[in-house]
């Protein structure tokens, strides 16, 4: 049975990723900030999964967590580094330090430490694909969103140069979801969010092809359907 591995799970797409994966049967291991999101999600999915909570901007809970996962189910074969957050729209020069600095500790610095609580175990074992969440914007840029932009500029340069660095047998996928209905859209987007495809019908369509990715593709920048 397959073991996956999501970061950032108590709601939008790593909620919806974990309810999509464990009604696949596959063993999931799941980790968010908010007690009721996760006591709900823990609830809703039952044994043999893994609900934990940890905020990713701290090394030491993500240690924790991790050892926790791997004495239970070992190391994943799917790594989703999902959690992110988003700045309020504004222009650069009105974006508060400590707004940017927070941006870059959870969606930049927290995926590093994420994959260094994970990838020795991962890298003992032979196999395993890593999947970290970049965005249109990770590729392109708009107005008023630029400290975002920013990491997940960051998160594409960072696992395609980690794709060149892992041993045969692991891969590093950048990947960009496409533009889903969630809370982050509409701080963004506002009520035109809800023109998009909400949360559950894309993790429909986004779990077989993550199901599906292979060690040939480590490196390539994707965009799930």
């Amino acid at each position: 049975m397959q073991h996956i591995l999501i970061t950032g799970a108590t709601r939008g797409l790593g909620r919806a990723l974990a309810l999509g994966f464990a009604e696949k049967q596959l063993t999931v291991s799941a980790c968010g900030t908010s007690p009721e999101a996760l006591a709900s999600l823990a609830t809703e999915i039952g044994e043999p999964h893994l609900i934990r909570a940890c905020d990713v901007t701290d090394p030491a809970r993500v240690a924790d967590f991790a050892a926790a996962v791997l004495d239970r189910h070992g190391p994943p074969d799917l790594l989703i580094n999902n959690a992110a957050i988003i700045t309020p729209n504004a222009p650069l020069w009105e974006t508060s330090e400590a707004d940017f600095s927070r941006i870059v500790d959870v969606n930049l610095k927290g995926v590093h430490h994420v994959l260094r609580a994970f990838l020795p175990a991962m890298i003992d074992r032979g196999h395993g694909i890593i999947v970290n969440l970049s965005s249109g914007w990770g590729r392109s840029t708009a107005p008023e969103v630029a400290p975002y932009c920013c990491t997940k500029w960051g998160i594409e340069g960072l696992t395609r140069a980690l794709a060149q660095e892992l041993p045969p047998g692991l891969a590093a996928i950048p990947l960009n979801p496409g533009i889903i209905d969630t809370d982050m859209l509409r701080s963004c987007f506002g009520g035109d969010a809800s023109a998009h495809r909400s949360a559950a019908d894309w993790a429909a369509t986004a779990i077989p092809f993550l199901l599906s990715l292979t060690p040939a593709q480590s490196g390539q920048p994707l965009t799930a359907p």
